[in-house]
Parts: structure tokens; C-alpha cells; sequence
């Protein structure tokens, strides 16, 4: 069953955030990942909710989707990631 990554984040250094982003597409397409949404446009439609930006991956189950969290590329991406954030929400959820 195929597994989505949300993820919602508040990028804080624009510049420090690049690295993150330049080494993500590599460790999300190793693990047989797919972007669904990156940072476009979002419109609330009910509640409170402040969304930053927002990011759907797609993949072909929650193992897959695990593995590419914690695989030796997303791991470096993550570091690259730190302190460029105020935000960032990550999860998972299992999907048709």
C-alpha cells in the first residue's frame, strides 16, 4: 500500500536551506520515492492552521518511506537541514 511523506516546514536561513534541498531529490528517488508537492501554493480551508511549506512524497509503502528517512543520503540531508529551519513537521501516512 503506498505511504505519503508530509512534511510542513518554516525555513528560517533561505541560503542554509538550499543544501537540504539540493540533497534531498537524490535520497528520496534511492529509496523509490517521488515528490507529489513541493513548496507550491496553499489555501486553508478550514481551521487555524498556518501552513509553510509544504512537501508530498509518495511511496510504494511505510518500509519504503522509512527507509528513505533513515538512509545514509536523507541522514546527510538532515544535517545539512539543521538550523535553517524554525519548523519542520514530518510524517507519514499509509494511502491507496
Amino acid at each position: 500500500m503506498a505511504a505519503y511523506v508530509i512534511t510542513d516546514i518554516k525555513v528560517s536561513d533561505v541560503e542554509k536551506y538550499k543544501g537540504y534541498q539540493a540533497l534531498t531529490p537524490g535520497a528520496i528517488a534511492a529509496a523509490g520515492g517521488e515528490f507529489l508537492a513541493r513548496g507550491g501554493r496553499t489555501e486553508v480551508l478550514e481551521g487555524d492552521a498556518e501552513p509553510g511549506r509544504v512537501v508530498v512524497l509518495r511511496f510504494d509503502s511505510m518500509e519504503a518511506a522509512r527507509a528513505f528517512y533513515h538512509s545514509a543520503g536523507y541522514v546527510a540531508a538532515r544535517a545539512a537541514r539543521a538550523g535553517a529551519t524554525e519548523r519542520f513537521n514530518m510524517f507519514i501516512v499509509e494511502g491507496i
